[in-house]
């Protein structure tokens, strides 16, 4: 079968890496990432189904790795060479079509009874990423008995497979696994309805899809910022939610209004946003989180920070809390007419996620869609898609086999 594989080599990540400081996403051109013929990988054990992708994202994490720009914290949780690509939409053999949930829990490694984590439902905590039948890999997407949704054929186990309604088209699909991660981190922090402030640093696709999320699941926000640097990220940001969005140098002028906060002679606001969300994770972006959070205030960490340098100072003296919100598993939501978590319902995020990607409408971020043999150019269009007035870029890999279903609304 065709897909891209990547593989262990220091000389060629050292080159990704220096590339990348060039132009982002170069690391396709120099780097381990290459398309070649592989054979499909074998079922693991029973209960595991072979998917063939039909379209698999491009995400920030993905970019990271290429880069060569990937945190080493991940070694233990990859085996190589790997197939990436976790973000899919693909068919079964008898046709359906399946959303992938790609974390590989306990059920997908065969351990039973399972971590203490998965079975509370909270399966992005699970403890046993690099143990069971499998071998290490905190996704399908970074092992290597996978196989991952850059190539034409896929495993995963049934605790992974989502069906897709008729009325979903493979855009719509494709959406699905990166609101979950949004999804996931909009609700933490509940507060008092109608009372706090919150700030979403970044219009990316995490981005928007915070957005979206903390529009139709947070009642207790009523104000939200929006940082976006680009005109097509400021257009879909006002589109998703009632809120107000500024470009990165306005923030802590917005902040300030909102909250009625005095300013400092070093720029440092005396007040906050009760919650900031940063779906970016680069060393700015935090630093920029910090100086517009709230004191006692809570800085959600969405997107992927790798090794960053921020002066701390302001967290430990305003007693600021940080929180990382990796993948999905199972959310508490308050049930109708009750006021308190006591009555919260739990739902799987990727539950949760299908009704956010219809209710908003967030097929519309998927922006181009590239075959597997122009995977080059695709991944510098992700890297620069903001610039380039685009959000999500995927791989479409209809084209590469005689597919069963139509493609709906495509």
């Amino acid at each position: 079968m065709k897909a891209l594989l990547f593989e262990r080599s220091l000389p060629k990540f050292a080159a990704a890496r220096v590339a990348s400081e060039w132009r982002s996403g170069s690391g396709a051109r120099v780097g381990p990432l290459r398309l070649t013929d592989v054979d499909e990988p074998g079922l693991p054990a029973p209960g595991w189904r072979r998917v063939r992708p039909r379209l698999s994202g491009i995400c920030g994490s993905d970019l990271a790795t290429i880069d060569g720009r990937a945190s080493r914290y991940f070694e233990p949780l990859v085996s190589f060479p790997f197939v990436p690509g976790h973000e899919v939409v693909g068919e079964l053999d008898d046709g359906a079509r399946v959303v992938l949930e790609p974390v590989l829990r306990c059920a997908a490694r065969g351990i039973d009874p399972p971590c203490p984590a998965c079975a509370q439902g909270q399966t992005n905590r699970c403890r046993n990423l690099a143990f069971g039948h499998l071998k290490p890999g905190l996704q399908t997407g970074y092992c290597s008995l996978t196989g991952g949704g850059w190539g034409t054929a896929l495993v995963a186990h049934d605790s992974q497979l989502h069906t897709v309604p008729d009325s979903f088209s493979d855009r719509a699909a494709v959406m699905v696994e990166p609101a979950a991660c949004a999804l996931h981190g909009a609700l933490i922090g509940r507060g008092t309805a109608g009372h706090d402030t919150a700030v979403v640093i970044g219009a990316g696709t995490l981005g928007l899809c915070t957005v979206a999320a903390l529009s139709r699941w947070r009642p207790d926000i009523a104000s939200l910022v929006v940082v976006a640097k680009h005109a097509e990220q400021r257009r879909l940001a006002h589109d998703l939610a009632d809120c107000t969005v500024v470009e990165p140098g306005e923030l802590a002028r917005a902040v300030r209004r909102r909250t009625g906060s005095l300013v400092l002679d070093s720029g440092q606001l005396t007040g906050g946003a009760s919650l900031v969300f940063d779906c970016v994770g680069t060393s700015q972006s935090l630093a920029s989180a910090l100086a517009v959070v709230e004191p006692g205030g809570t800085v959600v960490l969405l997107g992927m920070p790798g090794e960053v340098k921020v002066d701390l100072t302001g967290l430990w003296q305003r007693e600021v809390s940080i929180t990382g919100a990796y993948a999905y598993g199972t959310e508490l939501m308050v049930g109708p007419g009750t006021g308190t978590d006591a009555a919260a319902l739990p739902r799987r995020t990727f539950d949760l996620s299908f009704d956010l990607v219809a209710d908003a409408g967030l097929e519309r971020l998927v922006s181009a869609l590239y075959p597997l043999s122009r995977y080059r150019e695709a991944i510098q269009h992700a890297a620069a898609a903001g610039r380039r007035g685009a959000i999500k870029v995927a791989f479409d890999l209809r084209s590469t086999k005689k597919f069963r279903t139509k493609e709906i609304h495509s």
